[in-house]
């Protein structure tokens, strides 16, 4: 069962994000590249989409990437949240992040 890319849906529903088994992340200095080994596509991330992949791989979570990534950017929080939701739309239609319903009982969907 898929879960739907739109970030308007996004916003209104609990997600657990992870990356998908078949990304490889790999850190150039302080910017990163994501590579799907399945499709070979890859994607580049600038040195604030590095650091939300990084949070957001270690929270998997929209909330928690974006108070971290404010204590650590001079940056709006609309406009980082907004960043963030196309980043991971964005990543989620590559097939490099998977974004999972999180339950009311807690279990992913």
């Amino acid at each position: 069962m898929g879960v739907s890319t739109n970030s308007s849906e996004l916003e209104h529903q609990m997600h657990s994000y992870h990356a998908a088994t078949s990304t490889l992340f790999q850190k150039l200095d302080r910017e990163a590249v994501l590579l799907n080994l399945h499709t070979e596509q890859y994607f580049g991330l600038d040195p604030v989409g590095t650091r939300m992949w990084q949070v957001l791989a270690e929270t998997n979570s929209l909330d928690k990437t974006v108070q971290t990534v404010l204590g650590e950017f001079e940056v709006d929080e609309a406009r980082l949240r907004q960043d963030l939701a196309e980043l991971v739309a964005k990543l989620v239609e590559k097939g490099l992040l998977v974004a999972k319903v999180v339950q009311p009982d807690g279990t992913l969907q």
